[in-house]
């Protein structure tokens, strides 16, 4: 019999993993994600919206400049704080607080769209993590995800981190949340509505190493998988994703354009 996994130690393994780095300086190159999810949302001025998973506070910007009233939420602190960074620097008005995405603090049906971009995602406990999200969103809201599906190329970057440092028997992929399959079997046609639509997000970086050397520098999951590796493991991993790199970049030898596909996902409530 399979030894059941660990949720709980799982995810203080992710806290640590997430709270490493700086988020940010990755995050917010992905601004236009966050601003596209709060178009297909059609958010409204003075709509309640919480981003859960928040991160740096792409979606919850994107919904605060659209004169929402936005909750933004995550469970690691000091990502919240660059997002209020960045909300005190625009004038923005956002209430920010620590929250974890699998045991949501706010009564049934609080809010009238929630979002997250590439965040809710990476919850261990993925089927809790749906359920919160249709718990807090009202009849008729909306609840709106951007997140990388499996084919792409950050899917595939995971994939690679995987066979370098493999996660926990019974740990469950994150882009599972990008696959139709999934969401449809979280999120029930009699009680939903779901919009599917595949788009590309462009990674821009000067070139393979460009990227590799920002990755193990501030984003946390391969800045501890580099750090967790021998000298010749984290060599075997930069070659690895190196050639990914590589084979997915659209630039020619003049620059790196890496397109990395992802699912922008509009669910009603029914």
């Amino acid at each position: 019999m399979s030894t059941p996994i660990d949720l709980t130690a799982l995810k203080n393994r992710q806290m640590a993993s997430w709270a490493s780095g700086d988020y940010a300086v990755i995050g917010t190159t992905l601004q236009i994600v966050g601003e596209q999810l709060a178009e297909a949302c059609d958010l409204l001025c003075d709509e309640r919206v919480l981003d859960v998973a928040a991160g740096n506070g792409n979606a919850t910007l994107a919904a605060a400049r659209r004169g929402t009233h936005v909750t933004s939420t995550d469970y690691v602190a000091a990502l919240l704080e660059r997002g209020e960074d960045r909300a005190r620097a625009e004038r923005l008005e956002v209430t920010f607080q620590v929250a974890d995405a699998e045991a949501l603090p706010f009564e049934d049906a609080s809010f009238d769209a929630v979002v997250s971009t590439f965040g809710v995602m990476f919850t261990p406990d993925q089927a809790k993590a749906a359920a919160e999200l249709a718990r807090v969103c009202r009849p008729g809201g909306r609840i709106g995800l951007a997140n990388w599906t499996p084919e792409g190329f950050v899917g595939q970057m995971f994939k690679t981190l995987g066979r370098h440092l493999p996660p926990p028997p019974g740990a469950q992929p994150p882009s599972n949340w990008g696959t139709e399959a999934w969401l449809h079997s979280h999120f029930d046609e009699r009680d939903f509505l779901l919009q599917v639509t595949r788009r590309f997000f462009n990674f821009r970086y000067r070139s393979a190493a460009h990227f590799i050397d920002t990755f193990r520098t501030w984003y946390g999951p391969v800045h501890k998988a580099f750090a967790a590796l021998p000298p010749e493991g984290a060599k075997g991993l930069e070659d690895d994703l190196t050639e990914l790199i590589n084979r997915m970049n659209r630039a020619g030898d003049k620059s790196l354009v890496v397109p990395s596909e992802y699912l922008e996902v509009v669910i009603t409530r029914r």
